[in-house]
């Protein structure tokens, strides 16, 4: 539960995932391994020692990720993950677009200058499962634009990465395809092409980030349920890792239920 701050009234919510060993993670290179070095009993002191890639639960990618010659991760501004903004329910199965309708439609309206957090109720069905990662649905191009237009500093959303699952290497996209079967299974679904639906490699990622420069966070979760269809401070905490093509991240939502709070000016 969320933890409750008596001195000022303001509540504080954790919206991420548990980061560790035996963590879902996403369908490609190996990931995450943690081992114990150190313990209490034989050393005097516990260590851990841990390999993998950035790309696991709730993380942030950089625009380096995705496009050549393009900012790491210390590349966004540090304004860019603290702020004022809306945490907006657009409920959605399998195969599903976010689309800019979606976005536009939304309650609490999203402003110029907000950070964003989507919930589709995705993040409770997070696990080692192909009903999250593969037939999860998702972020492509036309609500991407809309967030970019929109000028929002920073999106996050609860699903398994900023692209619909069909916009990735799991299909016939870059690398691709490392679940070829989901190409017929797509089409028997829905009775569409994947590549007439999701023409190009991870839209989404792209637009966001190196066109928009805005920071997006992929498998948003934790308390996300808490705060939807609410106006919140956000905050959020990527590592300062100038060579970063992305890092696990953690995110704050805090609210203040008399709307009485504000950060002095230091004026």
């Amino acid at each position: 539960m969320a933890e409750l701050n008596t001195k000022n009234g303001l509540r504080y919510y954790s919206l991420s995932h548990r980061w560790g060993h035996g963590m879902p993670e996403w369908p490609s290179t190996p990931g995450i391994n943690v081992g114990v070095k150190k313990f209490h009993a034989k050393d005097g002191v516990y260590v851990n020692e841990f390999e993998g890639i950035m790309h696991r639960g709730t993380h942030m990618d950089a625009p380096i990720h995705v496009t050549g010659n393009t900012p790491t991760i210390t590349g966004y501004p540090l304004s860019s993950f603290f702020g004022t903004g809306v945490a907006v329910s657009i409920p959605k199965g399998k195969w599903e677009v976010i689309t800019a309708k979606d976005l536009e439609d939304v309650r609490p309206k999203i402003q110029r200058g907000d950070i964003v957090m989507i919930n589709t109720g995705m993040h409770k069905k997070m696990a080692d499962t192909d009903e999250y990662f593969a037939y999860s649905p998702g972020l492509y191009a036309d609500g991407a634009q809309w967030l970019v237009d929109k000028g929002v500093k920073m999106v996050g959303v609860d699903v398994q990465a900023n692209d619909h699952p069909m916009a990735t290497k799991l299909v016939d996209h870059g690398l691709g395809p490392t679940h070829p079967h989901l190409i017929e299974e797509y089409k028997e679904y829905t009775g569409r092409d994947v590549k007439e639906d999701f023409p190009n490699w991870e839209s989404a990622h792209k637009i966001l980030m190196v066109d928009g420069g805005i920071p997006a966070i992929e498998n948003v979760g934790g308390e996300l349920d808490l705060v939807t269809g609410h106006r919140c401070t956000f905050m959020a905490f990527p590592w300062r890792w100038p060579e970063g093509d992305g890092c696990g991240v953690r995110i704050m939502a805090v609210i203040d239920p008399d709307q009485k709070f504000r950060i002095p000016t230091g004026a």
